[in-house]
């Protein structure tokens, strides 16, 4: 939690507390641009990890983005010191052309993907990044601009995904300025990026603001507080609505969801959005999300009555109908093609359903039913079937060599396969 003063870095047991959720790990990345913070990533790192009795193996990896001529240099200065302090180093590079708009968040995307894929290569399974309290606050006020709710305002985690990388920020609760110092008293001489101060980035600029706002008490460590209380709201929301989820929603076996209008109408808007954006998500095959205002609007128009028939968000069709609100998948190019599915092979099939080839057979193919008569269905089921069209089309089914179906949807018919809905 922000207490307003920076940890002591000198302290070898607030060393142990802030780089702990690291300890177990067998080999770790530590991103390293050249600039300061990420050389004090580094030192620490390094100091951390030489306390440890059986400290994991501590790998630096530095990328040239290939969008400076000075870039190569500064990696092979950040080769160069990680070496002189004993540690493993590769340098990489972001070849191929780069976009005219929207580098940073591209240069981002292939930071990680770039430095995932040699971790991957490397053993390493967790990468730590510089990010430190300053870097937190500039994250709450930039939301706090773009009108996010509890989630974004909570700020960056210590611990997340990132691109598919494992990512862990054990400075988020240090002041830059301490972080310079260690680099300074290490005799470092840091790189610096000319788009730091580039105004043309929104972060730079409220970068810019920082002191200003800091002059009437909205410090970088004030809006970390912030931050953190945030999280705990956030906590306290989602486990409510998780609560809610499982007491309101129902799945079926195609991938559908629905729940009754009056419990969905009787919870807080709070909870209801968060339990619609959970049940869009899992029937919707997990679309990038949109902005919170698109959940809202959503939420709003069910609120009041004013849904239009069948509205789409998300990859999943929202209707109501009669006393429930129902949930289901979209059709269209967004579905998997279908595809093989080898011998004892998982395959997660639109990011809705686990479907396990249990046996040695071969030729099995996995794709979307698209279309099947109801009372052929329901012939296949035992049962009949009130789901919406949609998630029949969109439900998998899975043939043999022989074009015989050995499932559908959720529905097994034979002891070859396994399929799960997956629901977290």
């Amino acid at each position: 939690m922000s207490t307003g003063l920076t940890p002591d870095l000198g302290d070898p047991e607030v060393l142990a507390r802030l780089f702990a959720p690291a300890a177990d790990q067998a080999a770790i990345g530590l991103a390293v641009s050249g600039g300061p913070d990420s050389l004090a990533l580094m030192l620490l790192a390094r100091r951390w990890a030489s306390a440890l009795d059986s400290p994991p193996r501590l790998i630096v990896y530095s990328l040239d983005h290939g969008l400076r001529p000075e870039a190569a240099g500064e990696v092979q200065m950040v080769l160069r010191e990680a070496e002189k302090l004993g540690l493993a180093a590769r340098g990489l590079n972001w070849t191929g052309e780069k976009p005219e708009t929207g580098v940073q968040e591209a240069a981002r995307q292939a930071r990680y993907r770039i430095i995932g894929e040699a971790m991957q290569a490397d053993g390493a399974g967790l990468l730590l990044t510089a990010h430190h309290r300053a870097d937190q606050a500039e994250t709450v006020l930039m939301r706090l601009a773009h009108g996010s709710g509890i989630e974004g305002l909570k700020g960056m985690n210590a611990l997340s995904q990132v691109e598919g990388v494992a990512v862990f920020r054990p400075l988020l609760d240090v002041e830059p300025a301490s972080m310079a110092l260690i680099v300074e008293q290490a005799g470092l001489d840091p790189v610096t990026d000319p788009s730091n101060g580039d105004l043309s980035y929104e972060r730079v600029r409220w970068r810019r603001r920082l002191p200003l706002l800091a002059e009437d008490g909205l410090d970088s460590a004030t809006l970390a507080r912030f931050a953190t209380r945030m999280a705990e709201a956030d906590l306290a929301l989602t486990q409510m609505a998780d609560a809610a989820f499982v007491e309101l929603v129902t799945l079926d076996g195609f991938g559908a969801a629905s729940m009754p209008q009056a419990a969905f109408h009787a919870l807080s808007p709070a909870i209801g959005r968060r339990v619609l954006a959970r049940t869009l998500n899992i029937v919707g095959g997990r679309q990038k999300p949109r902005a919170l205002g698109q959940i809202e609007k959503l939420y709003d128009q069910i609120a009041l009555g004013d849904l239009p028939r069948a509205t789409t968000l998300l990859g999943a069709v929202v209707r109501l109908k009669g006393q429930k609100l129902t949930i289901s998948r979209e059709p269209g190019r967004a579905l998997p093609e279908a595809c093989v599915l080898g011998p004892h092979q998982k395959l997660v099939w639109d990011q809705r359903f686990l479907i396990t080839n249990l046996s040695d057979a071969s030729g099995l193919m996995a794709g979307a039913t698209d279309f099947m008569p109801r009372h052929r269905l329901e012939h296949f089921l035992g049962f009949k079937v009130t789901t919406p069209a949609e998630a029949i089309r969109t439900a998998p089914l899975v043939r043999d060599a022989e074009g015989e179906i050995l499932s559908l949807g959720g529905w097994s018919f034979d002891d070859r396969i396994s399929v799960e809905l997956l629901v977290d």
